[in-house]
């Protein structure tokens, strides 16, 4: 799957919008992606998960892991089409953790899948938990990255969909200062 057929589907399905919006990473940008457009559809879901899984097949991965909440259901359709486990993680206290009982072995190979980058913030902490739980921290699979090929993790990445989008800091965003609201999307609470 190329890109152009995966942006296709972001725009048929709506998920691609316009406006003013508060990433989780805490930016402001005139672009918001909403993944759940497109993973409300299990054969999109499955379609993107399948062309994210080729590009790791020859890897040995032996574990997929997402963050929460994207990061399940990615982690679920890529390690189902890598025939591994698939796990995720999630914050506690603020930091992000294993739990449920969720186990990551000593040297296991781990691909780590993540539905949207912006700053690369949660990737980053998913790659330490890796880490410290003992497991080798292969690559990541992005769904859309939006950082304009800065996010940095350290090991190798690939996106499905490339965005380069401009994101502000609310005192530098040119939207609020036009007087522009912000739009809630997502569980961000604002």
């Amino acid at each position: 799957m190329n890109e152009a057929e995966v942006r296709q589907i972001f725009v048929e399905t709506g998920a691609i919008l316009e406006g003013h919006f508060l990433l989780t990473s805490g930016l402001h940008s005139p672009l918001y992606v909403e993944k759940f457009q497109v993973l409300q559809y299990p054969k999109h879901t499955e379609k993107l998960c399948a062309a994210m899984a080729e590009r790791f097949i020859n890897d040995n991965i032996e574990l997929v892991i997402g963050p929460v909440t994207g990061g399940i259901i990615l982690a679920h359709e890529v390690g189902k089409h890598l025939g591994t486990r698939a796990i995720f993680t999630e914050r506690e206290n603020g930091k992000m953790t294993l739990r449920r009982g969720f186990v990551i072995e000593k040297g296991q190979r781990v691909l780590i899948v993540e539905d949207i980058v912006t700053t690369g913030g949660s990737v980053k902490e998913v790659v330490d938990v890796v880490r410290e739980h003992g497991g080798i921290p292969v690559a990541v699979g992005i769904l859309v990255d939006r950082s304009g090929g800065k996010a940095d993790f350290g090991i190798p990445a690939q996106a499905l969909l490339h965005l380069t989008v401009p994101t502000y800091q609310s005192q530098d965003c040119p939207l609020c200062k036009e007087g522009i609201a912000i739009t809630k999307r997502g569980s961000r609470k604002l």
